[in-house]
């Protein structure tokens, strides 16, 4: 795939000297979900910001196929959709009229069908005539993603899009960004529901302090750093872990022994261990396995670069 975002040693420095970023390089892949996982404070926001010409980097470049941001601001702009955090609309307009009014900003001609296309995607076309301020919290945030839309971007960024929307419209939500990728959108999102990213999501960013930390493929990242646990339920309960079991940091919870593997290792140790818990006189009751998750990777990532 080629990169349709790309972005080099990007830097931004505030008045007072805190750095928000510090020298962020990513490529974005056409047609990719790119989930960009971080704490608050991490500089989520100002990159996003930063690749839509909203705040000025202080040092760097990015550009969006093909165009320089800096250079290219329009260009570069036409191509790009924006959700952002915070719901800011015209409290009287009408649903329609907002939607219709983000296309002509961009100096796309009227395309009532294209209109009418994103407002049934989203559920909204029977509140088109409805008042901005009649819309519930999860609704005005399906008129942002409308008027993202509205252009026709080749790249979208949601900004935690799914803030206080209920699980049904975060669901419907989700349905309508695998179908926009279907369409060749490229889509980038922030969130902090590590479920969402885990389901949607192609690569995954994890960005904290200004840095980003990695970018891998989903599966891969979960298959290189997410260990699994073998979870050993005995027949008779213990309080301590017996003697000469010490070698294999098992940790014992609520009658469990719970042994932590290297998927990717050569040898995982489970048949010595089957064996020594034989040796020790434990009876096993029954045994499991558990992966972990994402959201186990994420907080041990931003833990070590804490």
């Amino acid at each position: 795939m080629n990169a349709i975002v790309s972005i080099q040693d990007l830097t931004k420095i505030y008045e007072g000297g805190f750095q928000a970023l510090k020298g962020v390089s990513l490529d974005i892949e056409e047609g990719e979900i790119l989930a960009l996982l971080g704490p608050n404070g991490a500089g989520k926001t100002t990159l996003i910001s930063t690749i839509c010409g909203m705040v000025t980097p202080s040092s760097g470049s990015i550009s969006v196929g093909g165009f320089d941001i800096a250079r290219n601001y329009r260009e570069a702009r036409r191509l790009i959709g924006l959700v952002p955090q915070e719901i800011t609309l015209e409290p009287f307009e009408k649903v329609i009229n907002t939607v219709r009014f983000s296309r002509g900003l961009f100096g796309k001609p009227a395309d009532p069908a294209h209109i009418e296309k994103i407002l049934r995607q989203l559920s909204l076309w029977d509140k088109k005539d409805a008042r901005i301020r009649q819309l519930s919290g999860g609704m005005k945030r399906r008129v942002l993603i409308a008027k993202a839309l509205s252009h026709e971007p080749r790249v979208l960024f949601l900004d935690e899009p799914t803030a206080g929307v209920d699980v049904e419209l975060r669901k419907d939500m989700w349905q309508v960004v695998r179908a926009l990728q279907e369409d060749g959108v490229t889509i980038i999102l922030t969130t902090h529901y590590i479920e969402e990213a885990e389901a949607i999501a192609n690569r995954v960013g994890v960005i904290d302090g200004g840095r980003i930390l990695l970018v891998k493929d989903k599966q891969a990242l979960m298959q290189q750093m997410g260990q699994k646990e073998l979870l050993i339920e005995l027949h008779d309960p213990i309080t301590a872990i017996p003697v000469g079991l010490e070698d294999y940091a098992l940790r014992l919870e609520d009658n469990h022994l719970i042994y932590t593997y290297d998927t990717a290792a050569e040898r995982t140790g489970i048949t010595k261990l089957l064996s020594a818990l034989a040796e020790a006189g434990l009876v096993l009751k029954d045994v499991s396995t558990q992966q972990s998750s994402l959201e186990d990777i994420f907080v041990g990532l931003v833990g070590e670069n804490g």
